[in-house]
């Protein structure tokens, strides 16, 4: 107490510095934490044959809705198929959808953003019409219209998640594009000469695509609930390819009886969607810190 009265400005500075050395990392317990969970959904994704007990699309009917045991450490189904090694390979398809439908977007979208908010006029009033009719439908009843016209199957799920899912990351990037091209740096760009294309890629978006790339983060969230969605209701990975929505469509006549069926699967999509979002806040928080 005595050497804040004394040297208070010295203690100020000694308090920053030590604030500075602090690892950006260590400052989020978000990103962390859900690094941590994404990693594990990783290595289920990536080694389903190592981990899984069993083949997940056998049918044992002696075995038909057994409760959790050592044998079958989630279950099994109504078709004696076990749980665990059915949830195990749905990761691997859960993931694979979240992470495919979500860069197609962020590239499109940020493109278009790039184009709209630099250029303006014609191309931005384009745009953002079309914006206006995509933002009056919800997005999940704008993908299952589209899922439905062309039919299920996991191909057009991509294909639905791509044409509804552009709108968010062109609409962001055009807010921070309209904010970046009025800075000093870009203004002596252009009075230096340089053409339209330097200033958008090596000034504009290295500067604006920040913000998108932690939308994407999140955004897989909405990408996996959307194919999870699609396939409880029977439009998107059709059987007998394990999923999460489908062997939690599977289980609903059992719910009562053989809870484990919806149980495991809806716990992995929770736990899944919840490490990206909390590596998606976290790397919000961690790029605000270092901007600063």
């Amino acid at each position: 107490m005595s050497k804040i009265n004394i040297d208070a400005k010295n203690t100020i500075d000694i308090s920053l510095s030590n604030n500075k050395k602090t690892p950006l990392l260590k400052r989020s317990m978000s990103i962390n934490v859900g690094a941590v969970m994404v990693s594990i959904m990783l290595v289920f994704a990536i080694f389903p044959n190592l981990i899984a007990t069993h083949n997940p699309t056998d049918i044992d009917f002696g075995a038909m809705l057994q409760a959790p045991s050592s044998e079958h450490y989630f279950g099994t189904d109504n078709y004696g198929r076990d749980i665990f090694s059915r949830v195990v390979y749905s990761t691997r398809i859960d993931l694979t959808i979240g992470v495919i439908a979500t860069i197609v977007p962020l590239i499109v979208g940020t493109i278009l953003g790039l184009l709209a908010g630099y250029y303006g006029r014609w191309i931005d009033t384009i745009l953002m019409r079309t914006l206006d009719v995509f933002m009056a439908f919800p997005f999940m009843v704008l993908v299952i219209a589209i899922v439905a016209v062309l039919g299920p199957g996991i191909n057009n799920v991509y294909i639905a998640i791509w044409l509804v899912g552009w709108k968010y990351y062109a609409r962001l990037v055009r807010s921070k594009v309209l904010v970046i091209k009025n800075s000093e740096y870009i203004q002596a760009a252009k009075v230096l000469g340089y053409s339209d294309a330097r200033i958008i890629l090596r000034h504009i978006l290295p500067n604006a695509i920040s913000s998108a790339i932690v939308f994407a983060a999140s955004d897989v969230v909405m990408c996996m609930l959307a194919a999870a969605s699609l396939s409880f209701l029977g439009l998107g990975v059709q059987p007998p390819t394990p999923e999460w929505g489908s062997i939690i469509a599977d289980g609903r006549a059992y719910i009562s009886t053989a809870w484990w069926i919806t149980a495991f699967p809806g716990l992995f999509l929770v736990i899944a969607g919840t490490g990206f979002s909390l590596f998606g806040d976290g790397l919000s928080d961690l790029i605000r810190t270092k901007g600063r």
